[in-house]
């Protein structure tokens, strides 16, 4: 064998080498990925689908990792947003067996059309934020129905070849979706044409603004597609361009199973010996080789009877294991939900009448946790959407996703051809193939809440040496409506102490003493591992404004009952306010603070002010960047490093603590506790130098504003779980001094607690009628041990 031989077997050799370590850490780190990565999803029921200024929001939240219901995550935040960008509050919930509860009462002078909400647990804060679970709420508002006929519709259409590229010379299917600006479908029609003008076929929209068309294309060939969009206005779009080799990725839905058909028109060696790899959830249900070396053509027939119903991604892969078309296609198998059944004990449809119903479930379960929302059946409601849709579908999606419900509503060949056009039309792609052939796992920033929400801190201004791990802190307790506590926590090597076992709702204030002489500069700052609140300003420019509602006539009762219900609520607040004498009319507080903290240039203008000495959220936040973030539009604070940066207009807002100029970095320093009043002025700011990018002005607490410290002792606010109200629900079968009022009520029952234990099969429930209401409309949501969903509505008239 000469010596150029050898060189090239060694090299083959290599090769084949390589191809094989890569196949290897494929399926070694997908594996690990699906025991280790599993996402979490997370769904919110909420007692009704519209609400008014003023009116508490009621949810449940489903929590899932992967098919089961989570048991690693013990916390779960809410952001709830102004459709300005505003936080108006952000929710953190216990999380029991995979669920939490609770409430949010919308501001009275709240004016926007809707409440955009973001809910996610640090887990899911590692992956593709567009898996993150969003919902915009709306709001009932006055002024939507100008809004909504001054807006002209936009439509824009995207085109997708099948399998990720148009390939030369192969028939390649080709699908689309048209939208307007809300992400509502358009009907469309039109034609693909050349660039030379030749017609190459016509397309329509078939459903919710989908389609799709077959053509061959060729290679150097640029293909546009002129359409019409629904009033008739002529638009021309440019198809993806044309790829001059590779392969082609081809999926038919038959029955039971799945036909995958693979054609390439390379000449190239690794096109000749194609990888077909299957996964869902994180894990490998399929995988198959593909030789094109005797034939530019494969079919490949996939049975899916026995694979877990939800989203199955199909991917080819070349000799070298890189990624070259993907496709999605859903599995529906029957196999994810329980039924649910109600059934009318007791009618009472007339005036404050007493109503029982029974919720009936299969046997066999190892348990149902369920949901139970009865509203006035004359209101909108949406029901495009359930815990089934998201958890099995539009939670493993990226985009929107008009109507899922839809989609589960029948097994006829036409809603599953439909359905396969969402597929179509929706990029997944949830791993990068290039890091998983190579072994690469997804780097954790933020690793699970495996224990609860509790009373925890660190100490700084002290070094490693000086911990010897048997120094402790002495906490001093004291809570709304409790006693006062004293607890002596031991100080780890590292700083941090932890009493895993307080775990505590709304605020804690806590006085605190180091028992140690080393410790004589050292400050304890506790909730140290919380969440911060996100910043939304920017994200809200992508919110959708306004999304226009088809049920006119439950937008019109609903608002009709919300104008009464304000009524009554004024009226009881005038009732209130007879006995009250004004004595003077007060100073805004905002006013008071700034006479008494500011002076010179720094006092009066028009600059945004924050009160913190009065905002016990302000509490929460690690230090004054983290509170002002999001709170002053065009603000940009960066807060990664230790020294956090600020941008404002194209400069850097000048930094003053208690009208001294000073940096951002000593300013983090300053404990949140200690600050009592802040002033943000606009550019330019005239009070001091370099004023061109405006100025911070920080004011420490003093007089009746500082914190009392018995015996001396330090002092911290905190602020642990939210609250979690109980829904009043009137029994008017006995007396109550609040059954004197008037019932206008829209949401008659309203329990997330329903529990259905190991071999039962129903429980029944009690609620009782408004003095409006004729017909109820009921929606049931739960999950059960073995991670079945269930969704059931119903009308009881």
């Amino acid at each position: 064998m000469d010596k150029h031989l050898r060189q090239l077997v060694f090299m083959a050799a290599i090769v084949a080498m390589s191809t094989i370590a890569r196949s290897q850490a494929l399926d070694s780190t997908l594996a690990h990925y699906n025991r280790n990565y599993q996402p979490e999803k997370v769904w919110l029921h909420y007692d009704k689908d519209v609400y008014q200024a003023g009116e508490t929001i009621w949810f449940k939240a489903y929590l899932m990792d992967g098919l089961f219901p989570a048991q690693q995550t013990k916390t779960i935040y809410i952001d709830w947003v102004g459709d300005n960008g505003e936080v108006l509050a952000h929710t953190v919930s216990p999380v029991v067996e995979g669920t939490s509860n609770g409430q949010l009462d919308i501001p009275d002078n709240y004016t926007g059309n809707f409440i955009h909400v973001k809910s996610y647990t640090k887990w899911m804060l590692n992956f593709d934020s567009s898996f993150i679970y969003s919902k915009d709420i709306r709001i009932l508002n006055k002024n939507i129905s100008a809004k909504t006929n001054s807006t002209a519709s936009i439509t824009t259409v995207d085109f997708f070849p099948e399998g990720g590229d148009a390939i030369a010379g192969i028939s390649n299917r080709v699908a689309f979706k048209a939208a307007d600006q809300y992400g509502l479908p358009v009907n469309i029609r039109g034609a693909i044409e050349d660039n030379k003008g030749t017609l190459i076929d016509s397309f329509r929209t078939k459903h919710d603004g989908m389609g799709s068309f077959i053509f061959t294309p060729i290679a150097g060939t640029i293909y546009l597609a002129k359409w019409k969009d629904g009033k008739g206005i002529s638009h021309t779009s440019e198809l993806p361009p044309v790829k001059t080799s590779g392969a082609s990725l081809q999926v038919v839905i038959s029955e039971k199973k799945r036909i995958v058909t693979i054609q390439s028109n390379a000449v190239e060696d690794k096109f000749k010996m194609l990888h077909l790899v299957g996964t869902m959830n994180g894990g490998i249900a399929f995988k198959s080789e593909v030789n094109l070396v005797a034939t530019k053509i494969s079919r490949k027939v996939i049975p899916t009877e026995n694979l877990p119903s939800g989203i199955l991604t199909i991917t080819v892969f070349d000799a070298d294991w890189n990624a070259i078309a993907e496709r999605i296609t859903f599995i529906d198998n029957g196999d994810y939900s329980f039924a649910t059944s109600l059934e009318v004990v007791h009618w009472g449809l007339n005036k404050r009448a007493q109503n029982d119903i029974r919720l009936n479930v299969p046997a066999g379960l190892q348990g149902a946790n369920l949901s139970v929302s009865i509203t006035d059946a004359g209101i909108e409601a949406d029901s495009s959407s359930s815990i089934i849709t998201h958890f099995l579908l539009t939670g493993d999606l990226k985009g929107y996703v008009h109507n899922p419900s839809y989609y589960f509503s029948s097994k006829a060949d036409s809603v599953l051809n439909n359905l396969d056009l969402v597929m179509l039309t929706h990029g997944w792609r949830r791993f990068k193939w290039e890091d998983i052939t190579k072994g690469k796992l997804p780097e954790i920033q933020q690793p699970r809440d495996t224990s609860y929400l509790s009373l925890s801190g660190k100490v700084y201004g002290v070094t490693k040496s000086q911990l010897s791990g048997k120094e402790s802190i002495f906490l001093f307790l004291t809570q709304k409506d409790s006693a006062t506590q004293t607890v002596l926590t031991p100080i780890n090597r590292d700083g941090s102490f932890k009493e895993p076992d307080f775990i505590f709702f709304d605020t804690l204030k806590v006085y605190y003493q180091l028992k140690s002489k080393l410790f004589s500069s050292a400050e304890a700052k506790f909730m140290t591992d919380r969440l911060s609140t996100p910043n939304y300003l920017s994200a809200s420019k992508n919110f959708i404004k306004f999304k226009p509602t088809n049920d006119t006539s439950g937008f019109y009762r609903h608002t009709l009952l919300a104008a009464e219900l304000v009524r009554l609520q004024r009226m009881q607040k005038g009732k209130l306010m007879e006995n009250i004498t004004v004595t003077a009319k007060s100073k805004p507080l905002l006013k008071q603070m700034d006479e008494k903290y500011t002076k010179g240039l720094f006092s009066g203008g028009d600059g945004y002010q924050f009160d913190l000495a009065n905002d016990p959220m302000a509490l929460g936040q690690m230090n004054v960047f983290n509170y002002l973030q999001g709170k002053v539009a065009g603000l940009q604070i960066n807060s990664t490093g230790s020294t956090p940066t600020l941008s404002w207009r194209g400069g850097s807002p000048q930094l003053f603590l208690d009208e001294m100029p000073i940096d951002a970095e000593f300013l983090n320093t300053i404990p949140v506790s200690d600050i009592a009043f802040v002033k943000v002025f606009r550019p330019p700011f005239m009070g001091g130098f370099n004023g061109s990018g405006g100025a911070i002005a920080v004011y420490t607490r003093k007089g009746d504003d500082t914190r009392s410290k018995p015996g001396g002792l330090n002092t911290n606010t905190i602020i642990g779980y939210t609250p979690i109200r109980e829904f009043y629900s009137p029994n008017y079968s006995r007396f109550d001094k609040r059954n004197e009022q008037p019932d206008v009520r829209t949401t008659l029952y309203w329990n997330p607690l329903v529990l259905v234990r190991p071999n039962n099969t129903s429980v029944q429930l009690q609620f009782y009628n408004n003095d409006v209401s004729k017909a109820f409309r009921v929606v049931i949501e739960g999950i059960s041990k073995e991670g079945l969903v269930t969704h059931h509505e119903e009308v009881i008239e």
